[in-house]
């Protein structure tokens, strides 16, 4: 109890930087009045739009509800800000840097600038250095890293790598160890991209199977029913008839010989990928489904993907935690078919990540089974996971994510199809059913084994449940007894060793540490080093401030050190920051362990660092930004992506 503390005591004690005696409630009256003052100055810039509406209704009809009664007030109380800050504000580049360096200079040929005079950046470096912010810091991550960095004199840490002239300095052992060496695989490079932008890749399985779905039955039906038979006698066939298919594959297509006119088949097939080694069989001849690599996890931690936060840097710092199998963010189909880059930047894999996997969400069958035969061609991944269990209504009302387990013919088609085209194992993720009380998994799971899928994912909540309430793992030990012998992993309210320990306990091949309120793995990404090791971690704020320096530096070395990538790496660091917030140190709790639906009073940590983590206020997770990568750009604004996050 020692511990905790009221609103104004905390918010006094962070803005005297934790000196002696703001602890104790501050300097009175003028402090609380001071505070109220700010906060009704500030705070508009921190707080969602739909919670300041309902603020300003409570304050000026607050006569009116109490006399009201009980019967309206209650349900005013009850609400809520749920939902995503749609509106909320986007930092665009030109907003934080006004005059910006041509990429043809930093990459060391500016008289192949494409646009010549008409380029609206700068081609002067003495010009640009002039108006250039600040440096960062002294050292640069990406030069002590690989020997070299590639934004050159437009890096935020240049005073590192910068010689006479403005030239950019390069360690050269270092540079050689890295030569060849790729640290992200997964890229689009721009000869994919401009096959999708025109409609050039072949999709020539996918077709096949497509036109399959649209030929009317045997027993005189309108079609639309997956066609084939059960996995087991797919399997068997293909076995038994190893003579047919042979160079179907796009692998397997002949190039035209120099002089020739390429054909427009060959226009159509994908550009061949680069390998290095021996050919071996699996090069020459397609797998068949019965010689798919297994899919062999069971036991084993896997980091749910998780939209916006679960991106490379924070499953860079997930996997030094002992998480041992890590999924990309969730990606839409159709952008990748489209060859959006910023969609293609969801499958992005580092090369310390050893079992990855990709995550996709669809309702039709033609695109989910297009864009499988794509990443199959196209990226190396361990597994492809289908997203039948996103319960946001922008997915749901166009027929994908939860939407799936109640069109079973469509979620048919899609996972037999998809089945069909890769070489990797197939996994589908799913909930317990749409509505709160009315169960479906029990009933889809014996079809989606059927199906040819590997394995499946039970998330213990229904739609409408979202993340709110326990998770059922009474219903999930049920399922994973009926989906037997297919593995099943359990999801849900997984926050301490004992909750992972009591899961295990219900059945279930292994567990997914995934996104709760509060979420399991981002609010407390060394989860996966207490499950191992069997203990509550009682990790000082020093140490997380440890952790938000790793994930900086990764972040980087992801998205760049130049004026764009801080602020990006800046942007996803607030986002996991409201998150974080809500992790309790393990000294200061009465019980153990903390529970995923508790939400903490106010309360002062050991040290002030420990303090500052814990605030709910954007303002202070700015602080703990500047922290990390200097002041914010003038005019800086931010709101977390989700509602939920937005209180103080």
């Amino acid at each position: 109890r020692r511990f905790l503390a009221t609103k104004e005591q905390f918010h006094a004690y962070l803005r005297a930087r934790g000196e002696p005696g703001a602890q104790a409630g501050g300097s009175g009256e003028e402090e609380v009045v001071k505070e109220e003052e700010e906060e009704e100055d500030g705070s508009w810039q921190s707080e969602p739009p739909a919670k300041r509406a309902r603020s300003e209704d409570l304050s000026q009809d607050g006569e009116n509800r109490e006399d009201a009664g009980a019967e309206e007030k209650e349900p005013l109380e009850r609400k809520r800000a749920r939902g995503q800050n749609k509106s909320r504000p986007c930092m665009k580049p030109t907003r934080y840097e006004q005059s910006r360096l041509c990429p043809s200079v930093t990459q060391g040929c500016a008289e192949k600038c494409y646009f010549g005079p008409r380029c609206r950046f700068l081609h002067d470096v003495s010009e640009y250095m002039a108006t250039k912010p600040t440096d960062l810091g002294r050292s640069c991550v990406l030069f002590e890293t690989f020997g070299k960095c590639i934004y050159g004199v437009t890096c935020r840490f240049a005073q590192a790598h910068l010689g006479d002239g403005f030239q950019n300095v390069v360690n050269t052992d270092l540079a050689k160890q890295w030569e060849g060496k790729l640290p992200v695989k997964n890229n689009l490079s721009k000869d994919l991209q401009h096959q999708l932008r025109k409609r050039k890749f072949s999709f020539k399985k996918a077709d096949e199977y497509l036109r399959g779905l649209a030929k009317p039955h045997r027993d005189g039906g309108k079609g639309g029913k997956a066609t084939g038979c059960s996995t087991e006698e797919q399997e068997a066939s293909n076995c038994a008839t190893p003579q047919e298919g042979l160079g179907d594959s796009p692998e397997c297509a002949v190039l035209p010989e120099q002089g020739e006119d390429p054909k427009p088949d060959a226009l159509q097939s994908p550009s061949p990928i680069k390998t290095a080694g021996p050919v071996t069989d699996e090069d020459i001849i397609k797998l068949r489904s019965c010689e798919k690599k297994k899919l062999e996890i069971q036991g084993k931690l896997y980091l749910a993907p998780l939209t916006t936060c679960g991106n490379l840097p924070f499953r860079r710092i997930c996997k030094r935690f002992g998480a041992d199998v890590t999924c990309g963010e969730m990606a839409v189909c159709t952008n990748l078919l489209q060859g959006q880059s910023s969609e293609w930047a969801l499958l992005k894999r580092h090369h310390t990540e050893d079992i990855f996997g990709v995550q996709l969400e669809g309702a039709f069958p033609d695109a989910m089974t297009k864009c499988a035969e794509l990443l199959n061609q196209t990226i190396e991944v361990d597994f492809v996971d289908i997203n039948v269990g996103c319960p946001i209504d922008l997915v749901y009302k166009k027929g994908g994510g939860c939407a799936l387990m109640t069109r079973s013919n469509k979620f048919e088609q899609i996972v037999r199809g998809m089945n069909l085209v890769l070489d990797v194992p197939l996994t589908v993720k799913i909930r317990t059913g749409v509505q709160e009380k009315i169960n479906m998994a029990h009933k889809i799971i014996p079809k989606i084994r059927e199906w040819g899928a590997s394995m499946v994912t039970l998330h213990g909540r229904s739609r409408e449940q979202r993340y709110t309430r326990g998770a059922d793992w009474d219903y999930i030990a049920e399922c994973a007894k009926i989906a037997s012998p297919m593995p099943l992993f359990g999801n849900g309210d997984i926050l301490s060793y004992e909750d992972a320990n009591r899961a295990m306990q219900m059945g279930v091949s292994g567990i997914m540490i995934a996104r709760q309120v509060p979420v399991g793995a981002l609010i407390k990404p060394w989860l996966f080093t207490e499950i191992k090791e069997q203990r509550h971690w009682d990790i000082s704020s020093s140490e997380r401030f440890d952790i938000l320096k790793d994930f900086t530096n990764y972040g980087l070395e992801h998205w760049g050190s130049d004026t764009q990538g801080v602020e990006k790496t800046r942007k996803f660091l607030l986002e996991w920051l409201s998150f974080l917030c809500r992790y309790i140190p393990v000294g200061l709790l009465e019980h153990l362990p903390q529970k995923i639906n508790e939400r903490p009073p106010y309360y002062m940590g050991r040290d002030y660092l420990e303090t500052l983590m814990a605030s709910q206020n954007v303002d202070n997770w700015i602080k703990i930004s500047e922290l990390l990568l200097g002041p914010v750009p003038t005019s800086f604004t931010f709101l977390p992506k989700h509602k939920a996050n937005s209180y103080r």
